[in-house]
């Protein structure tokens, strides 16, 4: 591993993702993206007792299915690098229970998809692991009650709110096998620009999101043409506007040919009622080991650059007035056998 600049990691054992795995709701299960899904579950409750336990069975559904797709046996993967939105992150730590694979549990609210990859690419270039298993979830009812309102209440929401993503995503990163390559990543910086409306995250993260941009080019000296589609984790349409703004302020030339947001890939706003788009740890991760994995496969596209970007609030710090700091890790994968 090359430290490039100050704040990115250049993998030059070019660490290979060999597994991969989705599994999702049945809202999700209704969108444009449904086909590239391992999963869909036809209930919410998905035959558990709570939403947080229903949470935890997608992950570990996501973390097996990820492992058995790469050929392996959970005894075999070394380490577990996994978090999510509840508190404590019990989710990820419960299922870290289930699987009995060394963990380390991370929090970057809804860029733990690409920090959880970051970290687990890091171990294997270095050679601290044979394979590393990567992954995060959500669930629509158990978040939305935790940091805004429980769903049964059925309250309105305003325009700028976002639906949380139903689902988990998991990803076996190893030397050996085949499979895209994460050749880089940028790891963010924390940037609060005093937002402190939980129902307007998009505004919130956009920053943070162009800030790690604008870093993943400078510390590695390319361009964005370098990258067939660039990705956002889940700005949607508010913050996907403030994004595009921003970078055109800073001269960093993009289009919506070469950027998206996956939080507005994953549902169907003609036909599904989730006001700006989507949002949620599962929202980045199951659009990228889901979708773009294999359009990347397909040949489709050889370089993408995933950009999760996560709002490190928390209940209490928002009923105590606080604003909301953000964070954006940045992941480049390539399949150049495409």
């Amino acid at each position: 591993m090359t430290l490039k600049g100050h704040q990115s990691w250049r993998f030059e054992n070019k660490p290979r993702i060999v597994g991969t795995a989705t599994v999702v709701g049945p809202f999700e299960g209704q969108g444009p993206l449904a086909d590239d899904f391992d999963i869909i579950h036809g209930e919410l409750m998905m035959g558990q007792k709570s939403w947080e336990k229903a949470e935890k069975k997608l992950m570990e559904e996501a973390a097996t299915l990820a492992i058995e797709n790469a050929g392996l046996t959970k005894e075999q993967v070394q380490f577990y690098v996994g978090g999510d939105l509840n508190n404590q992150i019990i989710s990820s730590s419960f299922s870290a229970r289930t699987l009995g694979i060394p963990y380390l549990g991370v929090f970057g609210a809804c860029s733990t998809s690409m920090e959880s990859l970051a970290l687990a690419s890091l171990m294997v270039n270095t050679g601290s692991a044979k394979y590393a298993l990567a992954g995060t979830c959500s669930h629509n009812a158990g978040i939305e009650k935790q940091f805004r309102y429980p769903t049964e209440y059925g309250s309105q929401k305003p325009p700028t709110a976002q639906f949380t993503v139903t689902g988990a995503g998991a990803a076996v990163v190893s030397l050996k096998g085949e499979g895209p390559a994460v050749t880089s990543a940028t790891i963010g910086r924390v940037v609060d620009m005093g937002i402190s409306d939980p129902f307007n995250m998009g505004a919130a993260m956009a920053p943070a999101a162009v800030d790690t941009i604008q870093a993943h080019f400078r510390d590695l000296q390319i361009q964005p043409g370098h990258y067939d589609l660039i990705v956002t984790g889940d700005l949607s349409k508010v913050g996907y506007a403030i994004a595009c703004d921003l970078l055109k302020k800073h001269n960093v030339p993009m289009n919506q040919t070469t950027y998206q947001d996956c939080g507005m890939m994953i549902y169907d706003y003609e036909k599904q009622m989730v006001q700006a788009g989507a949002s949620g740890c599962a929202c980045s991760a199951v659009v990228t080991y889901g979708h773009l994995i294999r359009r990347l496969l397909a040949g489709e596209l050889k370089r993408i650059l995933v950009v999760a970007t996560g709002a490190l609030l928390s209940p209490l710090s928002y009923q105590q007035g606080e604003t909301i700091p953000c964070i954006a890790h940045a992941v480049s994968i390539e399949y150049a056998d495409a």
